[in-house]
């Protein structure tokens, strides 16, 4: 089933911190232990620029540990940021969309391991990094999506696990590009993505 993100009922589309740190406030340590990525991207070949993502394995850590091993191992290399939907999200991470044909792009692959949701309380705020899904909670893969606007109807329904710390001019020039009637942008959005911190 395609992953889909779901706004007011209508169909629209998707190391670690310790727990002692966490309750003695040492907000600061904590967030430099959390993994960085580097996203980049390119529009029909062109150079794009470049996300920098921030996990929260503290709230995530099964998606957090599914997206490091994704990209351990170049699976994300060469897919595309699929759905572009401005005032709403950009989504990608779909295996298909690195060489199958466009109209499977966003159905994802029915033999990737599903996530179990990990619904938390970090709001779905401009920015915000989510794990796109199917109806079924618990069917998370490798898409994800970018908030790009505040989204507090996602809240506690789509699995928060990271924000975006820089480049969020590039997802906004994203959410710009051309794009056809299903959304999906009429040059390919290509991304690669690489961790930033050990």
């Amino acid at each position: 089933m395609r992953a889909v993100v779901v706004s007011l009922g209508c169909a629209v589309l998707f190391g670690l911190a310790s727990c002692a740190a966490a309750r003695s406030g040492e907000g600061k340590s904590s967030a430099l232990q959390r993994p960085r990525y580097a996203i980049t991207v390119t529009h029909g070949g062109t150079p794009m620029g470049e996300i920098v993502v921030e996990l929260f394995p503290e709230v995530a850590p099964l998606h957090v540990a599914n997206f490091d091993s994704l990209v351990r191992i170049g699976f994300y290399d060469g897919t595309a940021f699929h759905r572009v939907v401005p005032g709403f999200v950009i989504q990608g991470g779909d295996p298909n969309s690195k060489d199958k044909p466009r109209e499977t792009w966003g159905y994802g692959d029915p033999s990737q391991r599903r996530i179990p949701a990990e619904f938390n309380d970090r709001p779905h705020k401009r920015g915000t990094v989510s794990a796109a899904r199917a109806a079924d909670p618990n069917s998370a893969t490798s898409q994800f999506f970018i908030c790009l606007v505040d989204l507090p109807q996602l809240d506690g329904k789509y699995t928060v696990f990271g924000q975006v710390v820089s480049g969020m001019e590039v997802v906004d020039a994203i959410a710009a590009v051309p794009r056809d009637a299903r959304d999906n942008p009429l040059q390919k959005v290509e991304m690669r993505i690489r961790r930033l911190q050990p």
